[in-house]
């Protein structure tokens, strides 16, 4: 096959379409169906308290998954700018995006056996590890690719492009999967119960073994979701691996130089940020209050699920994938209101109004216990999530002092926001831990925004 030109139409789509095939894991696994699976796992148990032994220890279930998650993102933080600089020094990024794109989607395939028992309960979390390192790892390469393929007009509305392809593909297998977990029948999950019951059981009772098979094919069907969602993401990769060039091959060997280059480099960009007081508070702001907003995102189902009075399991289940198209719909239109407030206001006021609603989301989040509420709660963060994270990302592109070295810039950026997601979810992990609660956890994030206002107040206008 030629090698396409950079600017090339077909190009630029083949990139933008790892986005289709990769989105379904956020979507599906970290948002949405996962979360669902995981807390079912623990239905049978009679303690009002949901526990799970493992690495010796005796955690809440939430806890648990909160700490491996920060874990994974402590594991990203720092390999990331290695593995980037080796990528661009030695020139085969494209192996590496597959190589993280095959572990993320093998991950995936694994959770099909994901179990809670001491004997099963490792390996479990390792293929957890492995699609949520897998996706976070490949997009790395994947976004470094953009100034390769892209001239620089060309690189906003090929972004743009493929975050819309992301979003429709991971919102129709999301579609397919719910209806599969409410409606199992329907592709082949057997919800039939015993004659005995049928010829001699009363009603309820009749009723009561129906929704136990009922029950039982959805969460067979949660775990087929899981597979849908690594063949999904491998498969339709390969269109972009197919057009994508492998890197332009330098013939390097790697080194231990080559190896801590791209921390070097960090080191470099954080002297530069010294003399930079606007950035610099800037930045102390975002680490603040992106850490308080990262930790709601990624532990908003594990709240609605244990926290909100839904009634029933199928009620919980539709209710919080609901939730979930919610904030992914809202969050369109709050980016779009967000980017108008500030071209009028400007970035910092903005995002100052910004925090001022996530901190009264906490207070809210705190008190709310009804679907309703939930549902309300969602729109709220849809309306705000999508707004701070563009504008968080812009303000800090507008603020940069004139350099051609952006990518380290922005490497920073990201490892910035990594390890101030891991603080967070350390933080909310332990206080659901040492509490049992994880509405503790959710209030405590308020003084994040609050500290986030005060630096955001304190960054010079010039």
């Amino acid at each position: 096959m030629a090698v396409l030109e950079k600017g090339n139409k077909k190009l630029l789509n083949a990139w933008a379409f790892y986005d289709w095939a990769n989105s379904v894991y956020t979507l599906t696994i970290a948002s949405s169906i996962f979360p669902i699976f995981y807390s079912a796992l623990f239905l049978k148990t009679t303690s009002q308290v949901k526990t799970v032994f493992a690495f010796g220890i005796e955690f809440k279930s939430t806890a648990l998954i909160t700490f491996v998650t920060a874990f994974t993102f402590l594991v990203v933080a720092f390999t990331s700018p290695i593995l980037s600089g080796i990528a661009d020094y030695v020139g085969n990024k494209k192996n590496f995006l597959k190589f993280f794109c095959y572990v993320g989607s093998a991950g995936c395939i694994g959770l099909y056996w994901f179990d809670i028992t001491p004997d099963k309960i490792h390996l479990s979390l390792l293929f957890y590890f492995m699609g949520l390192i897998g996706y976070w790892g490949s997009l790395v390469f994947y976004n470094s690719y953009l100034p390769d393929i892209a001239f620089p007009e060309q690189q906003d509305s090929i972004s743009a492009k493929g975050f819309s392809m992301g979003y429709l593909g991971s919102v129709l297998l999301l579609v397919l999967n719910l209806l599969m977990v409410m409606f199992p029948h329907w592709f082949g999950f057997d919800i039939s119960i015993s004659n005995t019951i049928l010829e001699s059981g009363s009603e309820s009772e009749i009723n009561e073994a129906l929704k136990t098979a009922k029950d039982k094919a959805s969460f067979e069907a949660m775990k087929i979701a899981f597979i849908t969602v690594g063949v999904w993401w491998a498969l339709f990769s390969q269109y972009s691996f197919y057009y994508l060039p492998k890197g332009v091959s330098s013939g390097h060997k790697v080194t231990k130089a080559v190896i801590f280059n791209g921390l070097k480099e960090l080191q470099q960009v954080w002297k530069q940020l010294k003399q930079n007081l606007r950035l610099k508070r800037y930045l102390y702001a975002f680490f603040v209050f992106s850490m308080a907003v990262q930790t709601i995102m990624l532990v908003a189902v594990y709240f609605g699920e244990e926290e909100i009075s839904w009634g029933g399991e199928s009620e919980k289940t539709m209710g919080l994938i609901v939730s979930v198209l919610v904030i992914q719909l809202v969050a369109i239109l709050g980016a779009f209101l967000t980017s108008k407030a500030s071209s009028k206001f400007g970035n910092i006021k903005t995002l100052i109004a910004v925090n001022f609603i996530w901190m009264a989301l906490c207070f809210y989040a705190y008190m709310m216990k009804t679907p309703m509420q939930f549902y309300i709660a969602a729109g709220f963060v849809g309306m705000v999530m999508g707004g701070v994270q563009s504008l968080a990302r812009s303000t800090y592109s507008k603020f940069l002092p004139e350099t051609e070295d952006t990518t380290s810039y922005f490497s920073f950026y990201d490892v910035a926001e990594k390890i101030g997601i891991v603080i967070g979810m350390v933080i909310f992990a332990f206080i659901d831990q040492i509490t049992g609660s994880m509405r503790n956890g959710i209030l405590f994030l308020f003084v994040f925004f609050l500290a986030g206002i005060i630096l955001l107040f304190r960054v010079p206008k010039k």
